[in-house]
C-alpha cells in the first residue's frame, strides 16, 4: 500500500498548518472590505461596483519531474493554470499575473525555456504577465521553484462564491488532461521507487513515457467556464479540483453534500497508480481522478450547461443534504466517502 503521507505529504497537517497560519491574519481584513472568506479559491475585495479576485499558487514538485526530464517548457503552463483556474471560481475573469521565480543559480536557458510556457499558459488564459521577481537563493532553493500571484474582475452582482447552492442542483465536471499539477510527490514515489521505473521508461500499458505523462500541462479552464457564465446559465458554484481531489467541493458551502456517482473513468496514469498499491480511497483523496473542474447549476439547466462547455463536460453526479460530504462511486465500483 502506498499513500500519500508515505510521500512526505500530510494532508491533514498541512489543513493545520494552513489554519495556524491564517487565524494570525484574520485581523488583517479590516483595512479592506473583503467579500470571501478564507478557504475559498479566489479572495475577493470589493472595489465599488467590481470586485478584484486573488489567487497564488506554484507548480510543486512537479518541477523535480522537469528536472529529471531536462525539460522546462511546460511547467509555466502549469503555473499559469492553478492560478487562473482559481480565480474562475469566483466567477471573475482572470486578467493579469506576476510570477516569482527562485533559482539556485541562474541560468538562461532554463530561463527561456520556463518563459516559454508562462507566455503559453498566458496566451491560453488570455491574460497578460504585467511583472514578477526573480531572487537567486543558494542554499535555500535547489534548482528553482515557480509560482504566481494572479487577479481577476467581477461585477459584484455577479460573484459566485456557492452560496446558493440548493439540494438536488447538478454537478457537472469537465474532464481534466491528467495529473495535473498535485500529487506529485505520491505519483512520483509511486512511479521511480515502487515501481522502479525512470521518467524515460513507458507508463506500463502505454507508449507514453512516465515523464511525459507527468509533465503534461495542467488544463486551462478558462473558455469553456467563461463561456458558461455568459451564457446566461444559472451558475451556482465552481470548483477547481486539485490538492484534496473531490473534497474541493467542500469548500463551497457548508451545508449540503454531493454525491458523485456518474464519474468519467480517470485517465490511464490513475489506474496505473492504483493498481501498483495506491488504495482507492487515497486516489479520490489526492487527484482530480480526470475531472478537473466542476460547475454547480440547476437540475433544469444542466443539459444547457454540458451543451454550453462542450463534449469533454458531463454531468457527474447532484447536491444532496449530507453536510459537508462528498459520496464517490469510484471507477472500480467501491463507494467512497471524503
Amino acid at each position: 500500500m502506498v499513500t500519500y503521507s508515505e510521500s512526505g505529504v500530510d494532508i491533514d497537517l498541512e489543513e493545520l498548518t494552513v489554519r495556524r497560519l491564517t487565524s494570525r491574519l484574520a485581523g488583517t481584513l479590516k483595512h479592506c472590505d473583503v467579500i470571501t472568506g478564507t478557504g475559498h479559491f479566489a479572495a475577493l475585495v470589493r472595489m465599488g461596483d467590481v470586485a478584484i479576485a486573488m489567487s497564488t499558487d506554484g507548480v510543486g514538485s512537479k518541477i523535480l519531474v522537469a528536472e529529471m526530464m531536462n525539460r522546462y517548457d511546460t511547467v509555466g503552463i502549469d503555473c499559469i493554470a492553478m492560478v487562473v483556474n482559481d480565480i474562475l471560481c469566483v466567477g471573475a475573469r482572470p486578467a493579469a499575473l506576476v510570477d516569482y521565480l527562485a533559482v539556485e543559480h541562474p541560468d538562461p536557458e532554463v530561463a527561456d525555456e520556463i518563459g516559454h510556457g508562462l507566455a503559453r499558459g498566458a496566451d491560453m488564459a488570455r491574460i497578460a504577465v504585467i511583472g514578477g521577481e526573480t531572487a537567486s537563493l543558494p542554499g535555500i532553493v535547489r534548482n528553482f521553484d515557480l509560482a504566481a500571484t494572479g487577479i481577476g474582475f467581477v461585477d459584484t452582482d455577479k460573484i459566485i462564491t456557492g452560496e446558493r447552492i440548493t439540494l438536488g442542483d447538478a454537478v457537472i465536471g469537465i474532464e481534466s488532461s491528467g495529473i495535473h499539477s498535485n500529487g506529485l510527490s505520491l505519483a512520483r514515489k509511486v512511479f521511480f521507487e515502487e515501481l522502479e521505473l525512470s521518467p524515460h521508461d513507458s507508463l506500463p500499458g502505454s507508449d507514453v513515457t512516465v515523464g511525459d505523462a507527468l509533465l503534461k500541462p495542467t488544463r486551462i479552464y478558462v473558455e469553456p467556464v467563461m463561456e458558461l457564465i455568459d451564457s446566461g446559465v444559472g451558475v451556482n458554484g465552481l470548483a477547481h479540483i486539485t490538492g484534496g481531489g473531490f473534497s474541493n467541493l467542500k469548500r463551497l458551502k457548508k451545508e449540503v453534500g454531493y454525491r458523485l456517482d456518474m464519474l468519467p473513468e480517470p485517465q490511464h496514469i490513475f489506474r496505473v497508480m492504483h493498481d501498483s498499491g495506491v488504495p482507492i480511497e487515497e486516489m479520490y483523496r489526492v487527484f482530480n481522478m480526470g475531472v478537473g473542474f466542476c460547475a454547480i447549476v440547476g437540475k433544469d439547466e444542466a443539459d444547457h450547461a454540458v451543451d454550453v462547455l462542450g463534449d469533454r463536460a458531463h454531468v457527474i453526479g447532484e447536491v444532496t443534504d449530507k453536510a459537508s460530504s462528498v459520496d464517490i462511486t469510484a471507477y472500480t465500483g467501491e463507494s467512497i466517502r471524503l
